[in-house]
């Protein structure tokens, strides 16, 4: 799977839903899946099967 960039839109209990910053699709995740300390709003870079938040 090829890098991406996400933002952080709605967090609903344990999942965070994450908009694809390029196409706008909406990508439901678990929360135990991100880095700790994503709030809404956090910018995220997904690569290698690992979520970074960007700097």
């Amino acid at each position: 799977m090829e890098p991406k960039d996400y933002t952080l839109c709605r967090i609903e209990g344990e999942y965070a839903i994450l908009r694809d910053d390029a196409s706008g699709e909406e990508l439901f995740i678990a929360m135990a899946l991100l880095p700790f300390g994503v709030d809404v709003g956090t910018k995220l870079h997904y690569e290698m099967m690992e979520y970074t938040i960007k700097q």
